[in-house]
């Protein structure tokens, strides 16, 4: 997720805090090579402007230069604007109890629409809504039946029509939520490969057909400013609720990100992550910005390790280590937690400190996680409760069975052993003055 920019940020504040005194001419000197980043990230060329002018004029004031720390100082003003930029304000969408609420969904073809409504529908039953989807794509080959397929997957109900008549459709949607007390529909529309009269037509009228509660814009956000233009056009003809980011989990130059809130004057509402119905974020200005300057996510980190980790699970593992019990099925019901949080390389992001650049030329790939697993599966109960007990004949048959090699066996099992002593030093004290004692 805005991998080059954030390598690019990181350079430039790094050399940035280490200026013991700013001056009118290291500060714009910053400041074009901001200016360059970004402009290389895809952003709208008069965002930059914009936002580097608003930057320096607030940068060669008395606070920052009378400041005992500028470089520090500067880079806080830097992290406010691109909050700014992204949008500070929130959309406070409401699920109605008493009455069906109706959002849309537009963008062009092959933004992700489709595998969205999936994704919305599926987090916002979490919050207790009731959805149903109503699959008003008729031009896409398939659309329909991948709606259908992903809302089976999920139990979610799908509604269609073969007379392929988006009014129809509708309709036999709003019917249906009535009829079985459900309390959202979300409506997929159609969209094309480029922007056409005749699908905005088409989309108008559904909307004065459905009056929709909330108009949801997404956009493939590694399409930088093509995705922007598109936005500006969907919302003179429709007036967009908010926008929606998909794809951010690719190698996204961040252009779509920085730009579309200056260029629509609407809110980002929700950053798509990744391919599975759980991997939807809302979308939080200030914790992009933070990412974006390789400040790291603590919130999103803490958000996503509450929702994937079975507390009672933890309360349990946290008792077996007070007594040093940590066997390698323990081992193995971490990696499961730590699964559910989604890519290693994604969690690693958040944390405060990683550098970018050296996370890029890190092996972090979730097929060592896969590994893993399939040597601890290859072992007995009896091996993966007590592992002293493993020779070398055990190793060799490990290593057979799980498709690997004894050297793979042999790295794990002293990963296992290195957890196991540090949890142990932990329990005797020994890490109590850096307040890490259980």
């Amino acid at each position: 997720m805005l991998n080059d920019l954030t390598q690019r940020m990181e350079q430039i504040i790094k050399r940035l805090k280490g200026e013991g005194k700013l001056s009118e001419e290291n500060i714009k000197e910053t400041l074009r090579e901001i200016r360059r980043a970004l402009l290389e990230a895809d952003v709208n060329f008069k965002v930059v402007k914009d936002f580097v002018n608003t930057v320096q004029e607030k940068a060669i004031g008395a606070e920052v230069m009378k400041s005992l720390t500028p470089g520090q100082q500067l880079v806080k003003i830097v992290h406010q604007e691109l909050i700014e930029l992204m949008g500070s304000e929130k959309i406070d969408y409401k699920i109605y109890d008493n009455r069906i609420t109706k959002i849309m969904v537009v963008g062009l073809q092959g933004s992700g629409k489709t595998t969205f409504c999936v994704k919305l529908a599926n987090y916002l039953r979490k919050k207790n809504a009731k959805p149903v989807l109503a699959a008003c794509d008729i031009y896409r080959p398939a659309a329909v039946d991948q709606l259908k397929s992903l809302g089976k997957q999920l139990d979610i109900p799908v509604i269609h029509d073969d007379s392929n008549k988006v009014n129809l459709i509708a309709d036999k949607a709003l019917d249906y939520a009535d009829k079985n007390f459900k309390n959202l529909i979300i409506l997929d529309t159609a969209g094309r490969m480029h922007l056409d009269q005749e699908m905005m037509e088409e989309v108008v009228k559904l909307k004065e057909q459905v009056k929709p509660d909330y108009i949801f814009f997404v956009a493939d956000s590694m399409t930088g400013q093509d995705a922007v233009n598109v936005a500006a056009e969907f919302n003179r003809q429709l007036e967009f609720t908010g926008v929606v980011l998909t794809k951010m989990d690719g190698d996204t130059r961040g252009g779509a990100a920085l730009s579309i809130k200056a260029v629509t004057n609407k809110p980002i509402l929700f950053v798509g992550t990744g391919e599975k119905p759980s991997d939807l974020e809302e979308f939080h200005s200030e914790r992009m910005a933070s990412r974006i300057l390789g400040m790291g996510d603590i919130l999103s980190l803490i958000e996503k390790a509450e929702a994937a980790i079975d507390m009672e699970q933890a309360e349990k593992m946290q008792q077996r280590l007070k007594k040093n019990l940590f066997t390698l099925n323990d081992f193995y019901d971490q990696l499961q937690q730590i699964k559910k949080m989604g890519p290693l390389d994604q969690i690693l992001k958040m944390i405060p400190g990683v550098n970018s650049k050296v996370l890029s030329q890190v092996d972090v790939s979730d097929k060592d996680t896969a590994r893993i697993e399939a040597i601890i599966s290859s072992m007995t109960m009896k091996e993966r409760e007590n592992p002293t007990i493993i020779n070398g004949s055990r190793r060799r048959r490990i290593a057979a069975g799980s498709g690997t090699d004894i050297q793979s066996v042999n790295r794990l099992l002293k990963q296992y052993d290195q957890m196991k002593n540090m949890i142990k030093q932990m329990n005797q004290g020994k890490f109590k003055r850096a307040g890490f004692g259980l």
